[in-house]
């Protein structure tokens, strides 16, 4: 699948002020208009977080090329890095096949989780079946 470009705009002209309606419509969003947006290193491969998107996330995020979340609890929006200074630079976005989840491939400045960690995903493994035990 190819991806989706950073800006979608021509230089000089103004941002759109709504989500292409050709990515618009790939999307299948939950009962609350979001999609799950997964961050990962776009050189590593590593898993830094998951967040929500809502169509204005999305379209702030693909003409940025900064990524913009949506707050489930704040209901509102954030862009990472704002407050932290840990920004994800976005290099690629793609859709999953059923249109419900992104795939946002950035270059991730400090740490992605809100913890300080590098990822979401460095401190707890659950215990069960693994691979090579």
């Amino acid at each position: 699948m190819s991806s989706m470009p950073i800006d979608p705009t021509p230089a000089g002209s103004a941002a759109p002020a709504v989500l292409d309606p050709l990515v618009a419509g790939l999307l299948k969003r939950d009962d609350h208009g979001l999609v799950a947006a997964v961050a990962q290193q776009w050189d590593t491969g590593e898993v830094l977080m998951v967040g929500w998107m809502d169509d204005e996330a999305l379209r702030r995020t693909l003409a940025t090329g900064r990524v913009t979340y949506f707050s489930r609890r704040r209901q509102d929006y954030w862009r990472k890095g704002d407050t932290s200074g840990h920004v994800q630079l976005v290099r690629e976005v793609r859709l999953d096949c059923d249109g419900d989840a992104l795939l946002v491939k950035v270059d991730q400045v400090g740490g992605a989780c809100h913890t300080g960690d590098r990822s979401c995903f460095d401190a707890r493994v659950l215990p069960g079946a693994q691979l090579g035990s």
